[in-house]
């Protein structure tokens, strides 16, 4: 007799009904089957600001005469964004988890954007997953190329001569700093961070930052600025937990 019917005679002995017992096998077996779930996300949240001593130099005037779309998008001046402090406060720094994570993380459905208008990128510095879309959108009425100069990943170089366009990219790899220019004007830059999981964030103007949905355990954090290097600190959190930390950079 075949290994199936006497299973379901010795079943049926029991007072196993076969059709029930069908139910359960494939369950269990589509359960051995089911691809691994990234690891869930907790309660935790570590927040903090990122702060400047020292001289801080005076952010420089970009000057757009060059393209007058530019510089008619622009009433007043624009300045530098590499190092923008006000109050002793850090702008535009990278802080992220470095070390202290496991399991995966899938990249969310939703883009990543960045935006040329004005003839600036917006935002100047941003992070993204891997994997995760990167839409590229020109917002004005000049031609903008963005020349995006990765290492770890693959360099692209993409012209969008028409007010509207999109691109969408992604990365494969982790990699922290992925210079972005326009060829067409110079002043424009920006930095992207690529990461594994989206543990990461970028200070706003007061120099804020927060990190939300972390497993409890213990991390160490990186905070990243483009001219002022980076530093890291080990951070232990409980479940449910919120705790503060801060990074102090001194200009040179």
């Amino acid at each position: 007799m075949y290994p199936v019917l006497l299973f379901k005679e010795e079943m049926m002995k029991r007072g196993l009904k076969f059709g029930c017992l069908s139910v359960m096998v494939l369950a269990l077996v589509a359960a051995g089957n089911r691809p691994q779930e990234a690891a869930a996300a907790g309660g935790t949240v570590i927040s903090g600001s990122v702060s400047v001593t020292g001289n801080v130099p005076a952010p420089a005037k970009i000057k757009m005469a060059a393209d007058p779309a530019c510089a008619q998008a622009h009433p007043d001046a624009v300045m530098a964004q590499d190092i923008v402090a006000s109050g002793g406060k850090l702008r535009w720094v990278l802080v992220y988890v470095k070390e202290g994570l496991t399991g995966s993380f899938p990249a969310p459905a939703e883009p990543v954007v960045i935006n040329q208008t004005g003839c600036m990128y917006e935002p100047h510095v941003f992070g993204i997953q891997v994997g995760q879309k990167l839409e590229i959108v020109n917002s004005d009425s000049t031609l903008h190329n963005i020349n995006c100069q990765a290492n770890t990943n693959k360099k692209f170089n993409i012209a969008q001569p028409v007010k509207g366009m999109k691109t969408t990219k992604t990365f494969d790899q982790p990699e922290l700093g992925v210079p972005f220019k326009c060829n067409v004007h110079p002043w424009m830059s920006a930095r992207a961070g690529v990461f594994s999981h989206p543990f990461f964030a970028v200070t706003d103007a007061s120099g804020a930052f927060s990190i939300k949905g972390l497993p409890a355990g213990t991390y160490t954090i990186e905070a990243w600025q483009e001219k002022l290097g980076a530093q890291s600190q080990k951070v232990t959190v409980a479940d449910g937990e919120t705790k503060e930390i801060s990074f102090s950079f001194a200009a040179k």
